[in-house]
């Protein structure tokens, strides 16, 4: 049995996973808490912000974001790839900082007019 808060929902539901139990979630006060225990248990993902380099900008890094959420074990290996990225100004919201990191198909975006 393994235990969670929810973080779909400002609620923060307490959840109880029964790993035995095909991952029978309980605890949750919506449908949105139990995919989140399910998902959280058996492929856990996270959407990645950091900063990476920029010249000619007036801030020395600009921070990004993956469009959307990565599988969690391949987060250091995107921060390494992130390491060597320089954007070079003007960049603008959305502009691909890199493409298809770590080979996921998931680009990194800037979120930040410099």
């Amino acid at each position: 049995m393994k235990e969670l808060i929810c973080i779909v929902c400002p609620r923060g539901c307490h959840l109880k996973v029964d790993e035995a139990n095909d991952y029978a979630v309980t605890g949750n006060s919506c449908p949105r808490g139990a995919e989140y225990g399910r998902n959280e248990c058996t492929h856990p993902t996270r959407v990645l912000t950091t900063t990476v380099k920029i010249d000619g900008a007036a801030y020395r890094r600009c921070p990004v974001r993956t469009e959307r959420a990565i599988d969690k074990s391949l987060l250091f290996k995107a921060m390494d790839a992130l390491n060597g990225v320089t954007l070079h100004a003007p960049v603008h919201v959305g502009d691909v900082a890199l493409e298809n990191v770590c080979g996921t198909g998931v680009n990194v975006i800037v979120t930040r007019e410099l």
